[in-house]
């Protein structure tokens, strides 16, 4: 049986014979919701009072054909699922079916039953494919429209509550996170929802820079203050003057660079490089790294004193990994953007694809994962990502994994087999997660109260990985 959603998908059957009807509800009814009407009439009345994922239609009924059913239903109510079911339709009949939008066909008698079971699965689990999507482009488009931060996990929600309460302050930030977890961006959105928003917003990467040129691109110079100083320049603070100034990487500075940094942010002044007179400047500062300056400080290369100054919020962006929610999203909006970038009707990605990324560590976080999906839409072959797609190293990497735990079931018989798999396969899921069971039914798609019966089942403990 395929949940729908987390509960059993309702089906809705028309078919003006009483005999059909119960054969196929007695068939269905231990896995599915449903409901039966013996005409196109008492079929619309029906719809319009229930939620249907599925309608099977007969297509030769007295009155009302199975054929106007499927337009109003596909005018109507475009997003159930129609299988359209016949003895007597001809090939004709059947091939309009299809040209108005009937997502499949089956014909009369149904012998094997099993097989309708078959195609009806198949139907949800596209249906709740495409479902995703559009759920998932609806969340998307909602936070571009809002804060062009793309996510929807309790961490991002967490983050753009402190966001909307910081912003509008008039004091200095600390962004923390690892290298690619954009922050950048989350410094974009506080400045776009401070009252300095029309100002410049000004970013500079610190370790991008030699002392020398940083102090001359933040502070400015004067002409003739070195070789290369023909002329008076204006430097970042000044540039940025009434706006932001972002300072990335803000431990790769030297000491002596920190104590002209602490002098601004105490006095709010600047001398430039080369200059005799201080400037007054007014800027609000927003520095990040991807290192603890607490360890920095006790290893002497960070000023405790400019430390304070600078974290006086501080604000935490965790790594890709620890919000794999967010990831679905990240692939759409990144395969949305390269389609576009390389002239490519707008691809999808295969199921198999989209877990090997769900299942990557992404140690290089979003710019990591955006340069993988880059790869993938430049060299995809079909309007489909699939895994060989993929960069060599994830690929291989995948493949290996797989090759390698299908060799250890090939001795067994096949329910033991399954079961083994099963077993390992949610193991490493709730090691890959430290026990976080809300991220392994979300990754693997099983309700919370089967992971916990499959728990039981296989003497997994949830609390032994939550200790690793």
């Amino acid at each position: 049986m395929f949940e729908y959603n987390g509960k059993k998908a309702r089906i809705l059957i028309v078919d003006d014979e009483k005999d059909t009807r119960d054969i196929f509800s007695r068939h269905l009814e231990d896995e599915y919701l449903i409901d039966t009407a013996d005409s196109a009439i008492a079929a619309i009345e029906k719809l319009k009072t229930h939620s249907y994922q599925i309608a099977l239609s007969d297509l030769v009924m007295p009155g009302e054909d199975g054929l106007s059913l499927l337009k109003n239903i596909k005018k109507k109510w475009p997003e159930i699922a129609v299988m359209v079911i016949s003895g007597k339709a001809s090939i004709e009949m059947a091939v309009e079916a299809m040209k108005l939008g009937a997502d499949e066909f089956i014909e009369k008698p149904v012998e094997d039953l099993d097989l309708l079971k078959l195609k009806i699965e198949k139907l949800l689990k596209v249906k709740w494919q495409t479902d995703e999507i559009k759920r998932l482009r609806t969340i998307l488009d909602k936070e571009f429209d809002r804060t062009h931060i793309v996510g929807n996990s309790l961490a991002i929600q967490k983050i753009m509550e402190k966001v909307k309460k910081i912003a509008p302050l008039d004091t200095t930030i600390l962004i923390t996170g690892e290298t690619g977890v954009g922050k950048e961006l989350i410094a974009d959105l506080i400045y776009r929802n401070s009252s300095r928003s029309n100002k410049k917003f000004v970013a500079i990467n610190c370790g991008s820079l030699p002392e020398s040129l940083l102090e001359s691109t933040l502070f400015g110079h004067k002409k003739g203050s070195f070789t290369s100083a023909i002329k008076d320049k204006m430097g970042y603070f000044q540039e940025a003057d009434g706006g932001t100034l972002f300072l990335d990487e803000i431990t790769e500075t030297t000491p002596a660079f920190q104590v002209k940094l602490l002098r601004v942010l105490e006095k709010g002044i600047i001398r430039q490089v080369g200059g005799e007179n201080d400037v007054t400047v007014d800027v609000r500062i927003i520095a990040a790294t991807n290192k603890s300056l607490s360890e920095e400080v006790e290893n002497g290369n960070f000023r405790e004193d400019l430390l304070y100054r600078l974290n006086v919020i501080n604000l935490h962006i965790p790594p890709l990994r620890e919000r794999v929610e967010d990831i679905k999203l990240l692939v759409i909006k990144f395969i949305s953007e390269f389609s576009d970038k390389y002239k490519k009707q707008e691809l999808k990605i295969s199921n198999v694809a989209l877990s090997i990324l769900l299942n990557q560590q992404w140690k290089g976080n979003i710019r990591e994962l955006k340069n993988t999906i880059e790869h993938s839409v430049a060299l995809a072959s079909h309007d489909t990502i699939i895994p060989e797609d993929l960069p060599d190293h994830i690929y291989k990497q995948e493949s290996k994994k797989i090759n390698s735990t299908s060799s250890l079931f090939l001795d067994l018989p096949y329910p033991k087999a399954k079961s083994e798999f099963e077993k390992a396969y949610i193991g490493n899921l709730m090691n890959q997660y430290k026990g976080d069971v809300t991220k392994v039914s979300k990754i693997s798609n099983i309700k919370r109260q089967n992971l916990y019966e499959k728990f039981k089942r296989y003497d997994i403990n949830p609390n032994d990985f939550r200790k690793n």
